[in-house]
């Protein structure tokens, strides 16, 4: 199910991957896990209008607040990520994982690198983790606390500057782990 906050806006892209579209509230009704994948400038927002609606459902935030300067993509100014601060505007619990999958990369299939997923709850991290799975080739690893989303939605610049130097498209694979 695919949530806008334009209802129609949600139908034209989900029948763009064969899915079912609804304004946010709507989508989000019945959801094990919902997804905040806004535009960064957007994401602290729309957690909070879905604040009531969303109740005790568990929110995986995907978003990376980035800088960009002259001299590359900057993680964002505020020291506590977008996750972090989403967590204060909503009651239920909220994990931040899959920063460094591109979407255009998903769009083509399951890219062979691994996604990482932190929180607080481990309920919730268990339902983001099960999504990661699903998502990629490679492993959802668990990558800690709540705090560690600074680190990813960092990663995120990191890997748009690999992408703009290189004119590539990359993604992370972690070895040495069991």
């Amino acid at each position: 199910m695919i949530g806008s906050r334009d209802a129609e806006r949600a139908w034209e892209k989900a029948r763009e991957v064969g899915a079912s579209g609804a304004a946010n509230e709507d989508a989000i009704s019945d959801a094990d896990l919902v997804v905040l994948a806004p535009k960064a400038d957007a994401a602290l927002a729309t957690a909070a209008a879905l604040a009531d609606v969303l109740g005790g459902t568990p929110l995986l935030s995907v978003a990376s607040e980035l800088r960009v300067t002259s001299v590359g993509a900057l993680p964002g100014s505020d020291p506590r990520s977008l996750a972090e601060r989403a967590q204060e505007l909503v009651g239920a619990p909220v994990v931040a994982g899959l920063h460094s999958l591109a979407a255009g990369k998903l769009a083509h299939g399951r890219p062979d690198e691994d996604a990482f997923v932190c929180g607080d709850d481990a309920g919730a991290k268990g339902l983001a983790l099960e999504l990661a799975a699903k998502v990629v080739a490679g492993r959802a690893l668990d990558a800690g606390p709540l705090a560690s989303a600074r680190a990813l939605e960092g990663m995120t610049a990191v890997i748009v500057n690999l992408n703009k130097h290189y004119k590539g498209h990359a993604g992370v694979r972690v070895t040495g782990l069991p």
